[in-house]
């Protein structure tokens, strides 16, 4: 489904990913972790092509096609979707205005809206304008599962929400993510409780350090923090 190949980046002439190779079969869900400024958000908007993050050298291939070059709108059409870490509020756009535009003929909104607890009123406000980390959280699922991409990325899905809204977050992208490929970042892996991933990378100064079992790799972070893996570069966890 995707394939990142010795990847460096810049934006603004800063490097924030290097030589970065990652590999997601198809019917396959990866996490990523990774310290802060390991360049994790960075990668995943690389991948969906943001202009400002300029490609050194490298490919990423998407369904076996070349994106490199290729503008975000025509990444999104070939079936990438991204959900936000963060977001700005947009006055004047109300999120029933930006569902519209970017459902699939074949979904059902009210499923969706019954599956992530999404209060009615809530489609009626300005985008992001005075959202609850939880009302932003489940906004931003709810555009993604709209969508229904093939390859679904969603950015730190566990940041700023309580207990509640991660179940219903979490149960909601695990099952759409059942038939779909998807790559989840996550800093402390609560998502995980509710989301089954195949495999775990993490990342370590803009490239990945080691990969292995998703409760392997989480369990040793939980344990020592990042330190282990930035002295065993290259180190599979199994």
């Amino acid at each position: 489904m995707l394939e990142v190949e010795d990847l460096t980046v810049e934006v603004a002439g800063r490097r924030v990913l290097n030589g970065l190779s990652l590999k997601v079969p198809k019917g396959e869900v990866h996490v990523l972790f990774g310290p802060n400024a390991s360049g994790k958000s960075s990668l995943i908007k690389t991948i969906l092509g943001f202009p400002e993050y300029r490609v050194v050298s490298g490919r990423i291939l998407f369904k076996g096609v070349d994106v490199t070059s290729m503008p975000i709108n025509e990444r999104v059409r070939l079936g990438m979707g991204l959900a936000f870490q963060s977001a700005p509020a947009i006055r004047g756009v109300r999120l029933r205005d930006v569902l519209s535009r970017v459902k699939r003929s074949d979904v059902s909104l009210e499923a969706l809206i019954n599956g992530l607890n999404v209060q009615p009123e809530l489609l009626e406000r300005e985008l992001n304008v005075g959202f609850s980390g939880g009302e932003f959280k489940r906004s931003e699922v709810l555009q993604v599962l709209a969508q229904r991409p093939d390859f679904a990325m969603f950015d730190e899905p566990d940041s700023g929400v309580d207990v509640e809204n991660l179940e219903v977050i979490g149960r909601a992208m695990n099952e759409f993510l059942k038939e779909r490929s998807g790559l989840v970042i996550t800093h402390l892996g609560y998502i995980l409780r509710y989301v089954e991933a195949d495999e775990a990378h993490v990342m370590i100064g803009g490239r990945i350090a080691c990969s292995g079992k998703p409760s392997k790799i989480l369990a040793q972070i939980l344990k020592e923090g990042y330190r282990w893996c930035e002295t065993c570069p290259h180190r599979e966890v199994m």
